[in-house]
C-alpha cells in the first residue's frame, strides 16, 4: 500500500492527499459519490440512479481512493481491472474538480499497471470525461457503441499508455 503519490523520488505530490487502497468501509461513500456526480445529471441520470460500489466489489478489485489527510474525506476513486486491463471506474467528488485529484488518480493508476506489468490500460469514457482522459495521454482508439437499456449512448474508447521502465 503507498502511502502518497510520488514524483520521481521527490515526495507526495499533494502532501494534504492520500491515495490509499479501499476498503470495504468505503463502499457507501464511493456509492454516494458516484450517485451524486453532476457529470451524470439530465440524460445520463439512469446509468447511476441504481448504482452501488458494494464491499464485495472493492474486494474482488484494485480500488484505490484519494483522501484528504485532516479529515479522511474522500475526494475521487477508481478501479483497475488487470485482464483485460481496463480503467473500470474513476470519479472525482463534484467539490474536488478542477483541484488536480483526477490527474492524482491518473499517476496512481499508471504506477499500479506498471507495477502490474501492463503497458496500457483501456477507457471506455463516459462521454463528456473524454477531454480529460486525452489531456492526461489517452490515446483515441474507437467507440463503444450504446447497449440499451444499461447504457443509452455510444462511448469513446481510449488506451492510456502506461509507459514501462
Amino acid at each position: 500500500m503507498r502511502s502518497g503519490v510520488t514524483n520521481s523520488g521527490r515526495g507526495p505530490l499533494r502532501p494534504d492527499l492520500l491515495v490509499r487502497r479501499a476498503t470495504a468501509r468505503d463502499a457507501r461513500r464511493l456509492t454516494r459519490l458516484v450517485r451524486s456526480s453532476r457529470a451524470y445529471e439530465g440524460p445520463y441520470a439512469p446509468m447511476v440512479a441504481g448504482y452501488r460500489v458494494g464491499p464485495d466489489y472493492i474486494e474482488a478489485h484494485r480500488v484505490f481512493v484519494a483522501v484528504d489527510r485532516a479529515d479522511d474525506r474522500v475526494l475521487g476513486f477508481y478501479a483497475l481491472i488487470l485482464q483485460p486491463p481496463e480503467l473500470d471506474l474513476m470519479f472525482v467528488a463534484d467539490a474536488a474538480q478542477g483541484l488536480g485529484i483526477g490527474r492524482l488518480l491518473i499517476g496512481h493508476l499508471r504506477e499500479e499497471a506498471r507495477a502490474a506489468g501492463l503497458d496500457s490500460v483501456r477507457i471506455v469514457a463516459h462521454p463528456p470525461a473524454e477531454g480529460f482522459y486525452r489531456s492526461v495521454g489517452a490515446e483515441p482508439t474507437g467507440t463503444v457503441r450504446a447497449d440499451p437499456p444499461a447504457v443509452m449512448w455510444d462511448r469513446p474508447e481510449l488506451l492510456l499508455p502506461v509507459g514501462l521502465s
